[in-house]
């Protein structure tokens, strides 16, 4: 008797990291391709996109969390629930990398296991801008160290930002077909209806 495996067809990512490194800025290029560049304190987000990958729907959900220390459950419950794991810092901000050490911890223990899916990302590496962080010891750490993915991004300048998503949706199993960077539809972030692009009829899209 033959066993079928089923293709995992929901995952849901989650972006976590000191306040101010970029989180929403990261999740808001991808989704709208539009950069603020005044910093909005975030508790908890939650989005939701559709793809339609050979005939079965894949539903992504992207978690935006508070960079506060002051909401250490809703934390948990946010790794605890999530698949994949994107771990923000500034590379002008040392600080905020040591950040990223402490919650890789926190998910370590909440997920009891060794090499959870994990992608970090060292967001504001503007060109020409400030650095407290070298990429050569976060890659070394990251990816030596830890076995985990590192990219280095800019939500401003929007490098390497599909590269992120693409990362976070390996490392979470989904089918290789489905990549972000085919998707051109872009979606609304919650009571922001002034941002809202032309929407089509159906709340998906069609990957190739």
């Amino acid at each position: 008797m033959s066993l079928v495996v089923k293709e995992k067809n929901h995952v849901r990512l989650v972006f976590l990291g000191a306040a101010g490194v970029g989180k929403t800025a990261l999740i808001r290029r991808f989704l709208l391709d539009t950069f603020e560049p005044k910093h909005r304190r975030t508790v908890e987000e939650l989005h939701s996109k559709e793809y339609e990958v050979s005939g079965a729907t894949v539903k992504v959900e992207i978690l935006d969390t508070s960079g506060s220390y002051s909401f250490p459950a809703m934390r948990k419950l946010s790794i605890q629930n999530s698949d994949a794991f994107a771990l923000v810092y500034a590379v002008d901000d040392a600080e905020s990398f040591e950040s990223v050490k402490s919650l890789r911890e926190e998910i370590l223990e909440v997920k009891e296991d060794k090499f959870p899916p994990i992608v970090v990302v060292g967001n504001k590496a503007e060109s020409g801008g400030e650095r407290q962080v070298l990429a050569e010891d976060a890659l070394s750490l990251v990816e030596l160290d830890w076995n985990s993915r590192f990219v280095e991004t800019s939500a401003k300048e929007n490098e390497n930002v599909l590269e992120v998503f693409r990362e976070l949706l390996q490392q979470a199993n989904l089918p290789s077909r489905l990549s972000p960077a085919l998707c051109k539809r872009r979606e609304t972030f919650p009571k922001e209806p002034m941002l809202r692009p032309p929407m089509n009829k159906t709340n998906s899209c069609t990957m190739c």
